[in-house]
């Protein structure tokens, strides 16, 4: 049991250099592109810290001295909330459409009702050619009417021309 016990810290301990040697990779890394030594970094992050550290704000604590009242933060007011749910309400309130009754949304339907809509866009396609072959057909008849009539006409001429002579 001491021997793994022992084979896990040393795991760990091995864990540990690798993550410190990646570590020092990856500044050597930010260095190269930086063109900034380490030390002029650590001096500017140390500066930073000790302005934020500088700068103490107290928002909750009421403090007796007169140097610290001056760095309390004014209590900060909550957003009105009101008004924003009110628009949303608003918003959400569905228009009140008044339509009129109509008897046939009273009234139950026939059981094929959803047949005949469904089918309805092909009887449209249908009575259109429809229309148009009859169309057609009438055009014909009138052609061969016409035809006939002027070869009628031809056939009363040319007796007509022989009665004549």
């Amino acid at each position: 049991m001491e021997q793994s016990v022992g084979s896990l810290q040393e795991q760990a301990l091995k864990r540990k250099e690798r993550l410190k040697a990646l570590r020092g990779r990856q500044l050597q890394v930010r260095d190269g592109e930086d063109g900034e030594p380490d030390r002029k970094r650590d001096r500017a992050e140390e500066e930073a810290e000790e302005q934020r550290h500088r700068e103490l704000k107290l928002r909750n604590y009421t403090p007796e001295d007169e140097e610290l009242k001056e760095r309390q933060v004014p209590k900060a007011k909550p957003a009105s909330v009101e008004e924003k749910v009110k628009e949303q309400l608003d918003a959400a309130k569905p228009e009140s459409v008044i339509e009129e009754v109509d008897l046939a949304n009273l009234a139950p339907r026939k059981p094929d009702w959803d047949l005949k809509r469904d089918v309805a866009k092909k009887l449209e396609k249908l009575e259109r050619r429809t229309q148009k072959a009859i169309a057609e057909l009438i055009r014909d008849r009138l052609k061969g009417s016409e035809e006939e009539l002027a070869g009628a006409v031809g056939a009363i001429g040319v007796t007509a021309e022989g009665d004549s002579d």
